[in-house]
């Protein structure tokens, strides 16, 4: 008995190999396109509830009767469809915990636009998420379980850190480049807690004696446990990607944006430039300033941190080289403005093209889009580019 493949099945084979050779590709769920482009969508403070039951907040009177829930899932079954993005971000407040009596629910309802998507989409979590029955950590525990997301509920092997929804993402070049298998753009993702709680057992040492901690209120805040992390991860991540910084000619290492839903202090600091954008409220951010500006103005790779919150706020400005975004509110059950249109974030991240192909990011942009008659999209600018540094 002859034992081995026929001749033709061998010829077929390398045939193959030949036309289509196998690369080591890395696994990597976010890729840059072969355009060079990678989106991201910003989804701010659905506020999301119970659905068609669920009334809308500042809207005009003559909208009120059929204004609900279903119109924040259509504004983002809207968007997603024009802008087609690479992953979608919702950056806190996805649910409005008090009116949520089934809170599973309700955050599967929230995010079934983006699950039927089919895209990759991240979460953190804001100040109102886990107000119903579920604790803060049950809350994200659930969410990680949901298709398609790639959400995390801590990162692996960090040790202690406070909080839930700590993780980080990378981005692969283009396919085909050389630079397929590196990460050339990295996200951070924080968990900002949600309210000052008399401040027992954290890792932020306050100021004075502990018999006046109970009068620190307001907001919380990104501890050091989570500033440590993203510092260490930072490192990391740099030192790999210029590991062969020499032959690539990689002048920075790979840019990143960070993500959380409360702002901290610097965001009303004197000192902002180029705002691009409006601010209609104050910013509500922690009445404790944890550095936490300070921790990524010093990772330097971090080139915007990009939050939500403040509903009325949508506006960029730069503070020392670091982009601060706000998304604007996006969900009809949170407050807002009548007349304001609510509004969602994209930003678009660029390869440059060089002769080769694809090469590092070269630069960062961001738009706003409306949920207006037009969905109009305002706002163009430039957060970053590998030009200028």
């Amino acid at each position: 008995m002859k034992v081995g493949c026929s001749s033709n099945f061998v010829e077929a084979v390398l045939l193959c190999l030949i036309l289509f050779p196998i690369g080591i590709l890395a696994d990597m769920p976010l890729r840059f396109r072969k355009d060079g482009t990678f989106k991201i969508l910003q989804v701010a403070d659905m506020h999301y509830a119970t659905g068609k039951n669920t009334t809308c907040e500042d809207v005009f009177p003559s909208q009120e009767p059929y204004c609900s829930d279903l119109n924040t899932t259509a504004f983002l079954e809207r968007t997603i469809l024009a802008e087609n993005p690479d992953l979608i971000v919702f950056t806190g407040d996805n649910i409005y915990g008090l009116d949520c009596p089934d809170p599973k629910k309700s955050l599967s309802d929230a995010f079934a636009p983006a699950i039927a998507s089919n895209i990759p989409w991240a979460v953190i979590m804001g100040n109102h998420d886990d107000e119903s029955t579920l604790s803060r950590k049950d809350v994200m525990k659930y969410t990680v379980t949901l298709k398609n997301t790639l959400s995390k509920f801590n990162p692996e092997n960090a040790g202690y850190i406070e909080g839930f929804g700590n993780y980080n993402l990378e981005v692969g070049g283009a396919e085909g480049s050389k630079f397929e298998n590196k990460s050339v753009l990295n996200l951070y993702f924080l968990d900002s807690g949600n309210f000052a709680d008399c401040c027992t057992d954290r890792d932020f040492p306050l100021p004075g004696p502990p018999e006046i901690h109970r009068y620190v209120t307001g907001y919380d805040w990104v501890k050091n446990s989570q500033q440590f992390w993203l510092l260490q991860t930072s490192k990391r991540l740099q030192q790999e990607y210029m590991a062969d910084a020499e032959a690539l000619k990689l002048k920075v290492a790979a840019p990143a944006l960070a993500f959380l839903h409360i702002p901290p202090p610097e965001f009303n600091s004197s000192m902002l430039s180029k705002k691009v954008g409006v601010q209609q409220e104050s910013v509500s951010s922690p009445s404790v300033n944890s550095g936490l500006f300070t921790s990524l103005a010093s990772a330097k790779d971090v080139k915007a941190l990009i939050v939500g919150h403040d509903h009325l706020n949508d506006y960029c400005a730069e503070l020392f080289g670091l982009q601060l975004c706000y998304g604007g509110g996006f969900g009809y059950h949170a407050y807002g403005l009548a007349g304001w249109a609510r509004r969602a974030r994209v930003v678009v991240v660029n390869l440059d093209k060089t002769e080769n192909g694809w090469g590092p990011v070269q630069s960062i942009k961001t738009r706003k889009r409306l949920d207006d008659a037009n969905f109009t999209a305002i706002d163009d600018e430039l957060l970053w580019d590998l030009e200028y540094v």
